[in-house]
């Protein structure tokens, strides 16, 4: 079996307990997470390098404002359901959080591309490794996830889920600085600091400004995160 090939199989999904607590702790720790999607096409693993939080009370930018809907059920669904939405024709990955009907979810906005490139090569028809999963929806292409996993349990282990880094000590062992900033690509509720990225990452979306850690990064916070699992 290829180094590739179990980097893939091995992983087991983050439980519900993960997700049942607030939004922005569950979209802080989602950093340094791996996001698992088997298809008959073959499987694809990457690292979460950025999140975004969004809140079930005083912010606008929330789907859950305007109550449960056809298009927005999935979001007020138990801790640990997908929550994909379609924006300009492309779609958005987000993990719902906090206790069933709260209506709040943690957007995953980047990855590390890991294991199973060449698929998403040919799902984005794009060659540099750092362009196939950096924004919501190229992550979204990268990773075939659309409209058929909103509502998805991403608990059970299946087609797709989110696991720990346990078999991968380069990533479990490692301390990265967390930055916050304000989330980006929203009109509403800009200014709220709820997006979080490892610091100085390639692969992390956004302005260059808002991604480095230091005296530039005025407008955000950081601190430092080690991924090693707790025994």
């Amino acid at each position: 079996m290829s180094k590739e090939t179990n980097a893939i199989t091995h992983p087991s999904p983050l439980p519900r307990e993960f997700y049942d607590r607030d939004v922005r702790d569950v979209a802080r720790e989602l950093l340094g997470k791996l996001i698992v999607r088997r298809s008959r096409e073959g499987a694809t693993l990457g690292r979460i390098v950025e999140t975004e939080a969004y809140l079930p009370q005083g912010d606008s930018a929330c789907h859950a404002v305007a109550g449960s809907n056809r298009k927005t059920a999935a979001i007020f669904g138990p801790p640990g359901t997908a929550y994909v939405y379609v924006i300009h024709a492309r779609h958005c990955f987000n993990t719902v959080a906090d206790a069933e009907g709260t209506g709040c979810a943690a957007l995953i906005r980047a990855v590390h591309p890991l294991a199973g490139m060449s698929l998403m090569r040919q799902r984005r028809g794009r060659d540099a490794v750092r362009d196939l999963a950096r924004g919501p929806a190229r992550l979204c292409e990268a990773f075939a996830i659309d409209r058929q996993f909103n509502g998805w349990d991403l608990t059970k282990g299946r087609s797709l889920f989110i696991a720990e880094a346990r078999d991968q000590p380069e990533i479990r062992d490692a301390v990265c600085e967390i930055l916050t900033t304000p989330r980006i690509g929203v009109t509403s509720a800009a200014d709220l600091p709820l997006r979080y990225i490892f610091a100085d990452n390639q692969y992390i979306s956004g302005p260059k400004k808002l991604n480095v850690a230091g005296p530039s990064s005025a407008k955000g916070q950081t601190h430092s995160m080690s991924l090693a699992i707790r025994s």
